[in-house]
């Protein structure tokens, strides 16, 4: 493999498994601190013990972000030296921001909260999770925001060779990141959702912690319904955005080869990328159509026009993201939401007529849908980098123009190692850290064991 193509994956690898944690956190810290506020209001101190169990996940998983992201900023120096010198005026600002606003708020109201248990009063103390909460936030639409000048640049002048910004405000009002921040918000939420209904599935099939669990799972259904549906609203619209913003990006992402008024949607395709055709394609007459204009008229383009149009405007190449990828990854993504939606909204009719414990299958199927949100995720997020290719900011610098001139395949190679076997340590690390806790549950709780096994109520059986 290039330089390049090394660099790539490289960025690629230690991205997705920073983003594992980063939904996570952004949805468990806002449940984390709606369970303590009612704690507050109604001193209940079974909120208490859920505001603790639940952080304690919160504090691990936000634990290893901020591990996993710091390497993040340094492949911008190492592998990406031509990025940082044409985008550096532009992706500096909001990472800058990034860490004066967000990060120093999280990290100085996380340690006050961890610390502040029965120093600080009630109310005071919920209001320190409730700014982490912001916090966490804030520092996701800073993100977002220098990430979506490189899928839609706004507010930008180029002088002497490089991007220089012209207007902060357009940055930040970046019509992109309006559509990718709520999307990337709610989908914290559904994973929160997931993951607390999962945990809760463990304990009630294990009869431990009951009280606990049981209000958890509750607030967890609540949270995963409310977030499954608006990250569907959320997804059609960013969608609709992309079709005008970044037409190849949802062409290849449906394997639409030729423009089409109505467009199908396809349900799955055999394709061939070298003859630039589907061999063979199950589709729905018009529902690409749909989901782009809110109707069953309208054009919507396909990957050869705009390949003959984006070399007609910027020269020859070849403009064409990986189709198959993207076409995959969509459909993985879409699936693990709908199958999501279908479990979560079944379990919350069993939960409503009482019966949901009675059914232990449930539980077990929402035990396996652990691993779903971080697919999805993943599968999104690979959607929404992979299919601004060969662009790394659209428009202005493709991919191989942004790679450093000077670094060696051998020595990407060293540090390509080094990160997996960093990254594997931790991964480890963290997982164990997360079964012992989540084994154990609250420890200011009773297990509240059953004197002997109940039929129907265990794990596997």
């Amino acid at each position: 493999m290039d330089e390049v193509l090394l660099a790539r994956w490289q960025f690629g690898i230690t991205s997705v498994y920073h983003f594992l944690f980063i939904p996570l956190t952004l949805g468990l810290s806002i449940m984390v601190a709606i369970m303590e506020t009612m704690y507050v209001r109604t001193n209940n101190e079974l909120y208490k013990k859920m505001t603790k169990f639940w952080g304690k996940l919160f504090l691990l998983n936000f634990a290893m972000g901020v591990v996993t992201g710091i390497v993040q900023e340094f492949h911008f120096g190492m592998n990406w030296s031509e990025y940082s010198r044409f985008m550096g005026d532009i992706f500096g600002a909001p990472l800058a921001m990034e860490a004066l606003t967000a990060f120093f708020l999280e990290s100085t109201f996380m340690g006050i909260w961890i610390f502040g248990w029965d120093r600080l009063s009630k109310g005071l103390h919920a209001a320190c999770i409730w700014i982490v909460a912001f916090a966490s936030n804030l520092s996701a639409f800073w993100i977002l925001a220098a990430n979506s000048f490189m899928q839609h640049p706004v507010g930008y002048a180029i002088n002497n060779g490089r991007a220089e910004m012209t207007d902060f405000i357009a940055l930040i009002t970046n019509p992109y990141v309006a559509y990718q921040f709520p999307h990337t918000v709610l989908s914290g939420v559904v994973t929160a959702g997931i993951f607390v209904l999962a945990i809760s599935a463990y304990h009630l099939l294990k009869g431990t912690h009951l009280e606990v669990f049981r209000t958890s799972f509750k607030f967890g259904l609540i949270w995963s319904i409310v977030g499954v549906l608006a990250v569907m609203g959320s997804g059609h619209l960013q969608t609709q955005y992309v079709a005008k913003a970044q037409p190849m990006k949802l062409a290849a992402t449906e394997a639409l080869w030729e423009s089409a008024d109505p467009a199908p949607f396809a349900l799955a395709a055999v394709i061939d990328e070298k003859n630039q055709t589907n061999s063979f394609e199950i589709g729905v007459p018009g529902a690409l159509t749909f989901l782009a204009h809110d109707s069953f008229k309208g054009e919507v383009k396909g990957i050869k026009e705009l390949q003959a149009a984006a070399a007609a405007k910027y020269g020859p190449g070849n403009y064409i993201p990986d189709v198959t990828a993207l076409f995959w990854s969509f459909r993985v993504m879409v699936i693990a939401g709908m199958i999501m939606a279908g479990v979560t909204l079944l379990c919350g009719l069993l939960w409503f007529k009482g019966k949901l414990e009675d059914y232990p299958i449930a539980l077990k199927a929402m035990l396996l849908m652990l691993p779903l949100p971080y697919i999805a995720n993943s599968a999104g997020w690979f959607v929404t980098e992979a299919g601004r290719q060969p662009w790394m900011v659209i428009g202005l610098q493709k991919v191989a123009q942004a790679a450093s001139p000077n670094v060696t395949a051998t020595e990407i190679w060293i540090s390509l190692i080094g990160f997996t076997l960093l990254y594997g340590v931790l991964a480890v690390a963290a997982v164990f850290l997360a079964i012992k806790f989540i084994k154990q549950g609250p420890v200011d709780s009773k297990p509240n064991i059953p004197a002997a096994p109940v039929k129907g109520a265990t794990l596997w059986n």
